[in-house]
C-alpha cells in the first residue's frame, strides 16, 4: 500500500552534465492518435483549431499530415505499437513515455489502463523524474487530484496510472485540491469547471483556456522537467461524442494559444505527445492501431524532433536536451 511520503532516496548520479537554463514541459494527451478526414467520427476534423493546425504548418492533425517543421515548432507522427501486435494500451504506453524503454515489447503485451506488476517495476528501478532529479534538478506533476482520490489510492483501492507511479517512485509530490487553490496546480479539465460542477469544489480558481495555458507556463518555469496529464481526451474517445470531443479540442486549442504566448522559445522545450489513439475515431470507442502525434515547441524543436519515432524515444532525448549546452 502506498504511503504519500514526498520524498524518496534519490538515484545514483547519472553521468551528464546538467544545464540548468533549459527546462521542459510535457503535456500528455491520453488517448489521441492521428485519423481520418472524416467529421463525421473525428472531432480533429469537425473542430476549428487554427491554434492546433499552426504547429503542424497549417494542417490539421491527420494521419496524412505527415512531419512537419514550422518555425517554431515540430510535428511529428509518433509510433505507440512499437514492434507489438495489437492495440496499445495506456499502462505500457505512458510506461514507455516516461521511462525511455520499449514496455511492450519488454512485457511481451500491450497492457493497461493501469501498468501490470513487472511494468511498475521498471517504473520504480528508473524513469524520467527519477533521472531528472539525479541530475541536481527538480521535477513536477501539474495536476492536483481531489481528496476522494488520495484517499482510494491510500486504500488500495485505485493504481496510479504510469506517469502518476514514476513521479511517486521518484518523490514528486502526488498535489491536492490545496496546490489547486493555492495556484500550484491545474485541474485536468484546465479551467476548473469540472471541479466546480462534477466535484463539488464551488469556489476552486477558475481560469479561462487562454490563462490555464499562461498558467501552465507559469508553473513550469518553477522547475526543470514538469508533466501536465490531461485524460479526458481518452474518456470522451471511449463514451462521448463528436461533439463533446470538438469541445474538448476547442479548449485545449485555447490552452495552447495561452502556451504560445508565454512561451519564450529560448527558455526550453514544450513536449505534446499521447500514448495511443481513441478520440480520433469515435466509430467504436476502442483504441486504434494509429501514429500519436508529438509536437514539439522551442528553440531547438527541430533538432529534437530529428531523434522521435517511437514512443521510447521521448525521455532519452529530454535527458539528452537538458544535459547538453
Amino acid at each position: 500500500m502506498l504511503s504519500f511520503r514526498t520524498t524518496r532516496e534519490k538515484q545514483p548520479m547519472l553521468p551528464v552534465k546538467p544545464h540548468p537554463a533549459r527546462h521542459v514541459l510535457m503535456i500528455f494527451l491520453d488517448g489521441v492518435g492521428l485519423g481520418d478526414d472524416d467529421p463525421r467520427f473525428n472531432p480533429f476534423a469537425a473542430a476549428d483549431t487554427p491554434t492546433l493546425s499552426t504547429l503542424a504548418s497549417g494542417h490539421r492533425w491527420y494521419r496524412t499530415t505527415g512531419r512537419q517543421l514550422p518555425p517554431r515548432a515540430a510535428f511529428v507522427p509518433t509510433d505507440p505499437r512499437m514492434g507489438v501486435p495489437g492495440r496499445p494500451q495506456s499502462g505500457s504506453g505512458q510506461a514507455a513515455i516516461v521511462t525511455g524503454i520499449n514496455i511492450p515489447m519488454r512485457i511481451g503485451e500491450h497492457y493497461g489502463p493501469r501498468p501490470n506488476a513487472l511494468t511498475r517495476a521498471i517504473i520504480s528501478e528508473d524513469n524520467i523524474f527519477k533521472q531528472v532529479i539525479a541530475m541536481g534538478h527538480s521535477a513536477a506533476l501539474l495536476e492536483a487530484y481531489p481528496q476522494e482520490w488520495h484517499a482510494a489510492v491510500k486504500r488500495g483501492k485505485r493504481l496510479l496510472s504510469s506517469y502518476q507511479q514514476a513521479a511517486y517512485e521518484a518523490g514528486v509530490i502526488l498535489m491536492d485540491e490545496s496546490h489547486l487553490y493555492k495556484g500550484d496546480a491545474l485541474s485536468v479539465d484546465w479551467t476548473g469547471e469540472a471541479w466546480q460542477k462534477e466535484l463539488g469544489y464551488a469556489d476552486v480558481p477558475l481560469y479561462s483556456p487562454e490563462q490555464a495555458g499562461r498558467k501552465l507556463v507559469e508553473l513550469s518555469r518553477r522547475t526543470t522537467f514538469a508533466f501536465f496529464p490531461h485524460w479526458l481526451t481518452d474518456t470522451i474517445g471511449h463514451r462521448g461524442t463528436v461533439e463533446e470531443g470538438v469541445h474538448l479540442l476547442t479548449v485545449f486549442d485555447g490552452v495552447m494559444r495561452g502556451v504560445l504566448e508565454a512561451w519564450d522559445d529560448t527558455e526550453g522545450l514544450v513536449i505534446i505527445t499521447s500514448d495511443h489513439g481513441n478520440l480520433e475515431d469515435l466509430s467504436h470507442g476502442k483504441h486504434t492501431e494509429n501514429d500519436v502525434p508529438t509536437v514539439i515547441i522551442g528553440a531547438g524543436a527541430h533538432d529534437f524532433a530529428a531523434s522521435i519515432y517511437t514512443l521510447a524515444d521521448l525521455t532519452p532525448q529530454i535527458i539528452h536536451y537538458l544535459s547538453t549546452s
